[in-house]
């Protein structure tokens, strides 16, 4: 198949994603609602145009490769500079909240009766950065038969829960009497979602806010050894299965850690930072389109009461977590 050929052959459903994905941030913008999850139920609610036709090809292909892009571009938002502005304690507290939420959530997961898989899955969402992870994880993980349906359940999951974190938690922040920084470090370290994270903290104060936004971006950093071990996951099973070994690190992986090191060397002007940010923001949308257009809601609001016990626990955990760790940084 020739490059204008396949052009024409993928054109229609990606067509049809940008629409929606353009749909739903129009919707968030006027209603203040997580853009992923209008994404995710306009998706749905045009989930006949997957099905044989047109459109089918391209869905797939947006669902696939533009997430995969979406996550590569992440990694503008990372610079280490940042991280080294904070000292060492914000990264022992960021980096040991994330593994130990996603250990915790891979046993849970066990113990409700799930694969270990669906608790990184799920894990990984809470610890790291919400949606994005989600989808960046759901990407790098071996192929199964309920992988789609965990990963919009997960998205619509951790979407929910980061709207009710940035209202409840800076009464957490009161109750608890924290301090400027340590505010920060809670906000920026708990709440799932980047957006979600400046919306809670900077309503507070602007010391607050910048602290909360840089902890915040250290969890988005630690999206690249999980997504590493989750391509070691997906290796061991290709070997299992006798199939194909895919390689260490996924090529969107390679590209989040170019890109984070570019951004880091600060050639990259502010605009072009913005211009990425986007970018990726949009890639993360029209994929997410996509994925909706692939399932039915009835198939996510099928899995029962188990899953969002997990998912809830998980926050509340991370949320624990943090606050016992904070008396110690």
């Amino acid at each position: 198949m020739g490059a204008m050929e396949r052009v024409r052959h993928l054109a229609p459903g990606m067509i049809v994603s940008v629409v929606v994905a353009s749909a739903a941030s129009f919707l968030s913008e006027h209603y203040h609602a997580p853009v992923m999850l209008f994404a995710l139920l306009l998706g749905m609610a045009v989930n006949f145009l997957s099905d044989e036709g047109k459109c089918r090809p391209g869905i797939e292909f947006t669902a696939r490769e533009v997430l995969r892009v979406g996550v590569a571009l992440l990694g503008l938002r990372i610079t280490f500079g940042q991280i080294a502005a904070l000292g060492w304690g914000p990264v022992v507290l960021v980096v040991g909240s994330v593994v130990i939420t996603i250990l915790v959530s891979m046993v849970a997961a066990r113990v409700l009766g799930f694969p270990s898989i669906f608790g990184m899955l799920t894990g990984g969402a809470t610890a790291i950065c919400g949606a994005s992870a989600a989808l960046a994880l759901s990407a790098a993980l071996p192929n199964g038969p309920r992988k789609e349906q965990a990963t919009l359940f997960t998205v619509i999951g951790v979407s929910a829960l980061s709207t009710i974190a940035m209202i409840v938690y800076p009464m957490i922040v009161s109750a608890a009497q924290l301090d400027p920084v340590r505010a920060g470090m809670f906000l920026g370290g708990t709440i799932h979602d980047v957006a979600q994270v400046v919306g809670a903290a900077y309503g507070i104060s602007p010391q607050t806010g910048d602290i909360a936004t840089v902890v915040k971006l250290m969890r988005v950093a630690m999206l690249l050894p999980v997504i590493l071990c989750a391509a070691l996951i997906t290796r061991s099973r290709g070997a299992a299965d006798g199939g194909q070994r895919p390689p260490l690190l996924p090529w969107f992986g390679v590209g989040f850690i170019i890109l984070a090191g570019v951004a880091s060397t600060g050639w990259i002007p502010e605009g072009g930072l913005a211009f990425g940010n986007e970018a990726s923001r949009w890639c993360l949308v029209i994929a997410i389109s996509a994925l909706g257009m692939k399932t039915q809601l009835k198939a996510v609001f099928a899995v029962g009461l188990r899953p969002v016990l997990l998912m809830l626990g998980e926050t509340v955990f991370l949320a624990a977590l943090i606050l016992v760790a904070l008396r110690y940084v």
